[in-house]
């Protein structure tokens, strides 16, 4: 209970436009935050934090068409086409001294939709080294392009899942991906990047919950907004609270991601930045029943401000489209209808 007063606290400062009706708006408002109905919202109640949280519901988003080398533009157009909605986030993914926003990126932004950019500095350098300032020529060059061309508020995340290339020696410790966090953070925010709100985001797997340094990983709240995790309905997930709230026999002392970030950030969002459910060959049913447990399920999870699904024909586990199937298909756009995910509009700026 002290983790989502703590959250409802933190989402009623600093929002953005009218504030909410007591006992007025949806399941997740700030006036009635553990309300489990599923009254439409008013929208007028519906807010967005400077933060970018929203004060009804959580926001839909999707990671189109991910390794298949289409247009970005074109492949969300494509998937809101199929699931019969606009997202409200939109996940990208950039390396190195990449420059984002991109054209096509911002006329996605246009939607209006926020962006999700993915961002990992220095896949050519260790993270001491970005940490010791080995790469500030490529934060500053990236500080001065977003400062030009693109004023809109977008969730960065710095080096998503560094959980597996933690590693001993060689710059790549829990300390050193800290360090190259807070490094890079605080040099875009110095040289006038004030629009970017960050996220860390870990894998959601209970073995790597389980190392010694695992504790260690976490940048500090100063820096990060939102905190999020990577899921995915794996062989031994069979609905949305097994997905969010992994455990496993041989890790007895791990509550499940959910349980442990609602202990461990009480006054953050969180976001599910990717999840996806794999073809079962022998179950051709389980992508339907298991959109079908998210709609159940999701008001058991508060504290997820943002579900973002990650649709590609070849994820590196197998198939995660959301309509391979016709009744996996009509199940997913029926979720994204939900009023848990339309309670609130996006903000165009």
């Amino acid at each position: 209970m002290a983790a989502l007063a703590g959250l409802a606290v933190l989402m009623g400062a600093g929002a953005v436009g009218c504030s909410a009706a007591s006992g007025t708006s949806t399941s997740r408002g700030v006036g009635t935050f553990l309300d489990q109905t599923h009254r439409p919202p008013k929208v007028a109640s519906c807010v967005v934090t400077e933060k970018l949280i929203p004060t009804c519901g959580a926001w839909w988003g999707i990671a189109p068409d991910v390794f298949s080398g289409r247009r970005p533009l074109q492949s969300v157009e494509t998937a809101e086409r199929r699931m019969g909605r606009r997202a409200d986030i939109v996940h990208v993914y950039h390396r190195g001294d990449e420059l984002f926003p991109t054209p096509q990126e911002r006329a996605i932004a246009q939607g209006p939709r926020l962006l999700l950019v993915n961002w990992k500095p220095a896949p050519d350098r260790s993270w001491a080294q970005v940490a010791r300032g080995d790469v500030d020529d490529r934060i500053d060059a990236l500080a001065g392009y977003i400062t030009r061309t693109f004023p809109s508020r977008f969730f960065l995340t710095i080096h998503h899942e560094p959980e597996d290339d933690v590693r001993s020696g060689a710059g790549f410790s829990a300390t050193d991906y800290v360090a190259m966090y807070r490094h890079v953070v605080s040099r875009l925010r110095a040289r006038g990047v004030q629009n970017a709100v960050t996220v860390m985001t870990y894998m959601g797997a209970p073995n790597w919950a389980s190392k010694p340094w695992f504790e260690s990983l976490y940048p500090g709240d100063d820096v990060v907004d939102w905190v999020a995790i990577d899921p995915y309905a794996d062989s031994q997930v069979s609905d949305f609270a097994g997905m969010v709230n992994k455990t496993r026999p041989e890790y007895p002392k791990w509550p499940g991601f959910y349980r442990w970030m609602q202990g461990r950030f009480p006054g953050k969002p969180i976001m599910i930045a990717e999840w996806g459910a794999f073809e079962r060959s022998g179950s051709p049913r389980f992508k339907r029943d298991f959109y079908l447990s998210v709609a159940r399920q999701i008001d058991d999870y508060p504290q997820i401000k943002a579900l973002v699904y990650f649709d590609s024909p070849v994820a590196p586990r197998g198939d995660t489209r959301f309509d391979t199937t016709p009744g996996g298909g009509r199940a997913f756009a029926e979720l994204g209808r939900e009023p848990e995910f339309t309670g609130t509009r996006v903000p165009t700026r």
